[in-house]
């Protein structure tokens, strides 16, 4: 049996899609939900996976700190001089291209193994929905 924890949270962003075909190739922003997955190897005494306030204070504080309201944009970017030199505090700037399915794997990969160390607890999971009906997800 395998039993998780979910909670999401919601932020604004701004991203880009380098070698787009279409419009996500122009500078834009999402208010995405982002959902987490935790698992455990076993319930703790009270029969939780996790407290659903220690996922909000590890995982949904830091997207809020560190992504909500910035804009999202990959160090290969040929807009990111630019953009430093015009708004620096508002950027995010990641190694990879941020698509919606790469923000998810590195949440998953990246982010959580840090911010869950010491909870017990592992991200098995996120999904990234950029609107209602458009989202990507990473598994572990």
């Amino acid at each position: 049996m395998i039993i998780t924890a979910e909670r999401y949270h919601d932020i604004s962003m701004g991203h880009r899609v380098v070698g787009h075909e279409h419009k996500c190739r122009h500078l834009h922003g999402h208010n995405y939900r982002i959902h987490f997955f935790c698992m455990a190897e076993k319930l703790d005494k009270l029969g939780r996976v996790i407290d659903f306030g220690v996922i909000k204070q590890r995982l949904c504080d830091w997207l809020e700190e560190n992504w909500d309201h910035k804009l999202m944009i990959w160090d290969e970017d040929p807009l990111l001089p630019e953009l430093q030199r015009l708004v620096p505090d508002d950027l995010v700037i990641v190694p990879f291209n941020p698509t919606a399915e790469n923000i998810a794997q590195y949440l998953v990969m990246d982010i959580a193994p840090l911010r869950l160390q010491d909870c017990g607890v592992t991200l098995t999971s996120c999904r990234v929905e950029e609107t209602r009906k458009c989202s990507a997800t990473c598994s572990r």
